[in-house]
Protein backbone atom coordinates (compact mmCIF):
# COMPACT_ATOMS: atom_id res chain seq x y z
CA UNK A 1 0.00 0.00 0.00
CA UNK A 2 1.57 3.36 -0.97
CA UNK A 3 -0.15 6.46 1.09
CA UNK A 4 0.18 9.96 -1.36
CA UNK A 5 1.24 13.45 0.24
CA UNK A 6 -0.43 16.07 -1.83
CA UNK A 7 0.99 19.59 -1.81
CA UNK A 8 1.84 22.09 -3.45
CA UNK A 9 4.14 24.83 -3.40
CA UNK A 10 1.65 27.42 -3.70
CA UNK A 11 -0.56 26.12 -1.04
CA UNK A 12 2.32 25.93 0.98
CA UNK A 13 3.06 29.66 0.98
CA UNK A 14 -0.76 30.31 1.45
CA UNK A 15 -1.18 28.48 5.12
CA UNK A 16 2.88 29.92 5.62
CA UNK A 17 1.69 33.51 5.21
CA UNK A 18 -1.02 33.17 6.82
CA UNK A 19 0.92 32.00 10.07
CA UNK A 20 2.87 35.18 9.96
CA UNK A 21 0.20 37.65 9.25
CA UNK A 22 -1.49 36.00 12.31
CA UNK A 23 1.00 36.19 14.41
CA UNK A 24 2.02 40.16 13.44
CA UNK A 25 -1.64 40.99 14.16
CA UNK A 26 -1.77 39.01 17.30
CA UNK A 27 2.16 40.29 18.91
CA UNK A 28 3.10 36.72 18.59
CA UNK A 29 7.56 36.21 18.45
CA UNK A 30 7.65 32.86 16.93
CA UNK A 31 6.20 30.40 14.12
CA UNK A 32 6.49 27.30 14.26
CA UNK A 33 6.48 24.79 10.71
CA UNK A 34 5.89 21.48 11.44
CA UNK A 35 6.97 18.73 8.93
CA UNK A 36 8.43 15.25 8.31
CA UNK A 37 10.96 16.24 5.98
CA UNK A 38 13.67 13.47 7.44
CA UNK A 39 10.56 10.58 5.60
CA UNK A 40 8.36 12.68 3.50
CA UNK A 41 11.43 14.58 2.04
CA UNK A 42 10.13 16.27 -1.33
CA UNK A 43 6.66 17.18 0.76
CA UNK A 44 8.68 18.26 4.18
CA UNK A 45 10.87 20.49 1.99
CA UNK A 46 8.07 22.48 0.48
CA UNK A 47 6.76 23.71 3.71
CA UNK A 48 10.22 24.37 5.03
CA UNK A 49 11.41 26.26 1.48
CA UNK A 50 8.22 28.32 2.11
CA UNK A 51 9.03 29.27 5.15
CA UNK A 52 12.58 30.37 4.96
CA UNK A 53 11.56 32.19 1.75
CA UNK A 54 8.75 33.97 3.39
CA UNK A 55 10.53 34.48 6.89
CA UNK A 56 12.57 37.43 5.97
CA UNK A 57 9.50 39.72 5.17
CA UNK A 58 8.83 39.68 9.11
CA UNK A 59 11.36 40.58 10.71
CA UNK A 60 10.50 40.73 14.56
CA UNK A 61 8.97 37.19 14.09
CA UNK A 62 11.40 34.09 14.82
CA UNK A 63 11.03 31.11 12.60
CA UNK A 64 12.04 27.33 13.62
CA UNK A 65 10.39 23.94 12.83
CA UNK A 66 10.17 20.70 14.39
CA UNK A 67 9.05 17.26 13.42
CA UNK A 68 5.91 16.16 13.73
CA UNK A 69 6.46 13.07 16.44
CA UNK A 70 9.09 15.30 18.15
CA UNK A 71 6.29 17.75 18.39
CA UNK A 72 3.72 16.08 20.17
CA UNK A 73 6.36 15.16 22.76
CA UNK A 74 7.06 18.89 22.98
CA UNK A 75 3.62 20.32 22.79
CA UNK A 76 2.86 17.96 26.26
CA UNK A 77 6.48 18.43 28.47
CA UNK A 78 6.91 22.17 27.50
CA UNK A 79 4.33 23.25 25.34
CA UNK A 80 5.19 26.77 26.81
CA UNK A 81 8.23 27.00 24.50
CA UNK A 82 5.23 27.51 21.18
CA UNK A 83 3.24 29.95 20.11
CA UNK A 84 2.11 30.26 16.38
CA UNK A 85 2.24 26.67 14.95
CA UNK A 86 1.96 25.96 11.01
CA UNK A 87 2.02 22.78 9.15
CA UNK A 88 0.10 20.63 6.72
CA UNK A 89 -3.66 18.98 6.97
CA UNK A 90 -2.76 15.58 8.47
CA UNK A 91 -0.36 17.03 10.93
CA UNK A 92 -2.47 19.21 12.15
CA UNK A 93 -5.28 16.72 12.75
CA UNK A 94 -3.11 15.37 14.66
CA UNK A 95 -1.67 18.41 17.09
CA UNK A 96 -4.89 20.08 17.12
CA UNK A 97 -6.48 17.01 19.07
CA UNK A 98 -3.25 16.84 21.57
CA UNK A 99 -3.59 20.08 22.45
CA UNK A 100 -6.96 20.21 22.72
CA UNK A 101 -6.67 16.73 24.75
CA UNK A 102 -3.81 18.96 27.18
CA UNK A 103 -7.07 21.22 27.88
CA UNK A 104 -9.78 19.11 29.00
CA UNK A 105 -10.56 17.88 25.59
CA UNK A 106 -12.91 18.71 22.52
CA UNK A 107 -15.40 19.84 24.08
CA UNK A 108 -13.14 23.39 24.86
CA UNK A 109 -11.63 23.70 21.67
CA UNK A 110 -13.17 26.03 18.54
CA UNK A 111 -11.86 26.09 15.30
CA UNK A 112 -12.00 28.23 12.28
CA UNK A 113 -11.89 28.36 8.55
CA UNK A 114 -10.56 31.11 7.06
CA UNK A 115 -10.09 31.75 3.66
CA UNK A 116 -9.00 34.66 1.05
CA UNK A 117 -13.05 36.10 0.65
CA UNK A 118 -14.69 34.13 3.86
CA UNK A 119 -14.41 32.49 7.41
CA UNK A 120 -16.58 29.84 8.80
CA UNK A 121 -15.80 29.03 13.14
CA UNK A 122 -17.51 26.26 14.31
CA UNK A 123 -16.68 24.05 17.67
CA UNK A 124 -13.78 21.45 16.44
CA UNK A 125 -16.51 18.39 18.30
CA UNK A 126 -18.74 18.93 15.49
CA UNK A 127 -22.92 18.87 16.45
CA UNK A 128 -22.70 15.69 18.90
CA UNK A 129 -26.76 14.70 17.74
CA UNK A 130 -26.02 11.57 20.65
CA UNK A 131 -26.35 14.29 23.64
CA UNK A 132 -28.41 16.81 21.67
CA UNK A 133 -31.43 17.92 23.70
CA UNK A 134 -29.80 16.38 27.08
CA UNK A 135 -28.64 19.58 28.43
CA UNK A 136 -25.18 17.83 28.69
CA UNK A 137 -23.40 19.58 26.02
CA UNK A 138 -20.12 21.93 27.22
CA UNK A 139 -20.89 25.47 25.31
CA UNK A 140 -17.13 26.50 25.74
CA UNK A 141 -15.87 25.06 22.07
CA UNK A 142 -18.30 27.08 20.18
CA UNK A 143 -18.06 29.98 22.50
CA UNK A 144 -14.46 29.81 21.96
CA UNK A 145 -14.81 29.79 17.94
CA UNK A 146 -17.27 32.84 18.53
CA UNK A 147 -14.08 34.70 20.34
CA UNK A 148 -11.89 33.77 17.61
CA UNK A 149 -14.96 35.26 15.11
CA UNK A 150 -15.00 38.64 17.23
CA UNK A 151 -11.03 38.42 16.85
CA UNK A 152 -11.34 38.09 13.47
CA UNK A 153 -14.23 40.60 12.87
CA UNK A 154 -11.70 43.33 14.61
CA UNK A 155 -14.37 42.91 17.67
CA UNK A 156 -11.43 43.11 19.83
CA UNK A 157 -12.53 44.41 23.05
CA UNK A 158 -16.09 42.38 23.02
CA UNK A 159 -13.64 39.16 22.40
CA UNK A 160 -11.73 40.21 25.43
CA UNK A 161 -14.76 40.37 27.51
CA UNK A 162 -16.63 37.26 26.46
CA UNK A 163 -13.09 35.22 26.68
CA UNK A 164 -12.54 36.59 30.33
CA UNK A 165 -16.31 35.35 30.89
CA UNK A 166 -15.70 31.90 29.74
CA UNK A 167 -12.54 31.58 32.01
CA UNK A 168 -14.19 32.91 35.21
CA UNK A 169 -16.65 30.22 34.64
CA UNK A 170 -14.27 27.16 33.92
CA UNK A 171 -12.07 28.49 37.03
CA UNK A 172 -14.91 27.52 39.49
CA UNK A 173 -15.00 23.19 38.92
CA UNK A 174 -18.88 23.19 39.89
CA UNK A 175 -19.79 26.05 37.13
CA UNK A 176 -18.52 23.49 34.83
CA UNK A 177 -20.38 20.71 32.80
CA UNK A 178 -19.95 17.13 33.65
CA UNK A 179 -17.08 16.40 30.97
CA UNK A 180 -14.97 18.60 33.00
CA UNK A 181 -15.50 17.64 36.38
CA UNK A 182 -18.61 19.91 37.48
CA UNK A 183 -21.91 19.44 37.83
CA UNK A 184 -24.02 22.39 35.56
CA UNK A 185 -26.11 21.26 32.45
CA UNK A 186 -25.63 23.40 29.56
CA UNK A 187 -28.12 25.53 30.49
CA UNK A 188 -26.77 26.40 34.18
CA UNK A 189 -23.47 26.57 32.69
CA UNK A 190 -24.53 29.19 30.27
CA UNK A 191 -26.43 31.46 33.03
CA UNK A 192 -22.64 31.61 34.91
CA UNK A 193 -21.42 33.16 31.49
CA UNK A 194 -24.51 35.51 31.08
CA UNK A 195 -23.64 36.68 34.94
CA UNK A 196 -19.90 37.25 34.22
CA UNK A 197 -20.57 38.67 31.19
CA UNK A 198 -22.89 41.41 33.34
CA UNK A 199 -20.38 41.68 35.72
CA UNK A 200 -17.24 42.37 33.04
CA UNK A 201 -20.06 44.82 31.31
CA UNK A 202 -20.47 46.69 34.78
CA UNK A 203 -16.64 47.12 35.54
CA UNK A 204 -16.06 48.35 32.02
CA UNK A 205 -18.32 51.15 32.73
CA UNK A 206 -16.33 51.90 35.43
CA UNK A 207 -13.21 51.37 34.20
CA UNK A 208 -12.20 48.92 36.31
CA UNK A 209 -12.16 46.10 33.31
CA UNK A 210 -8.92 45.90 31.40
CA UNK A 211 -9.05 45.91 27.54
Amino acid sequence: VDSICRIRDKGCSRIVRAAFDYAKMNNRKKVTLVHKANILKQAGAALLNAGKAIAPEYPGIVMEDRIIDNMCMQLVTRPENYDVIVTTNLFGDILSDLAAGLVGGLGVAGGANVGSDAAIFEAVHGSAPDIAGKGLANPTAILKSSVMMLYHMGERALARRLDTAINDTLRIKEHCTADLGGKAGTREFTGYIIRSLEKNAIELETGAFNT
